[in-house]
């Protein structure tokens, strides 16, 4: 298994926002198209559109699980409760990391406008905002997460 946190913080560098980093770093191992991935993970940057909610980085996290564990059968009650137990375990350690899962929260005391314009990304912006590291934490806590549950390879859909 490639280096994922690094990976996703090359995609963010690259301009991809905090959840299309995160999924885009794991999407071709888990069966889904680079292009496919950043068009479902665009909305969710900024805290889902840029509205601060849960952090971007947070909701790739549970896409890239949804894709690697997630159940595809609406009546299997046990699986859809096993998820949602994964994912409450992955936010838990995302928030223990990083105080968080909110983006208004992760981004305090940094202007945190809601515009929908995104913000240009300066070198200024990389040294103010603590994106890059949350979306390499979020990377590392999926990556870890796959390796303490013996995923050696993950699950092309």
């Amino acid at each position: 298994m490639e280096n994922h946190g690094q990976r996703a913080k090359e995609l963010f560098k690259m301009g991809y926002n905090c959840s299309q980093a995160v999924l885009g770093a794991f999407c071709e191992e888990l069966g889904l198209d680079f292009e496919t991935a950043m068009k479902i993970a665009s909305s969710f940057g900024g805290g889902m559109g840029r509205m601060r909610e849960v952090c971007g980085t947070v909701s790739g996290m549970f896409m890239a699980a949804g894709l690697q564990f997630g159940p595809a059968d609406n009546s299997d009650i046990k699986a859809k409760g096993e998820q949602y137990k994964r994912i409450q375990e992955l936010a838990k350690r995302f928030k223990e990391k990083n105080g968080s899962i909110i983006c208004r929260e992760l981004l305090e005391g940094i202007e945190n406008s809601t515009s929908p314009q995104p913000a240009e990304r300066t070198e200024s912006y990389y040294k103010k905002r603590p994106c890059i590291e949350l979306v390499g934490d979020a990377a590392e806590i999926f990556e870890q997460y796959l390796k303490e549950n013996d995923v050696t390879t993950l699950q092309q859909s």
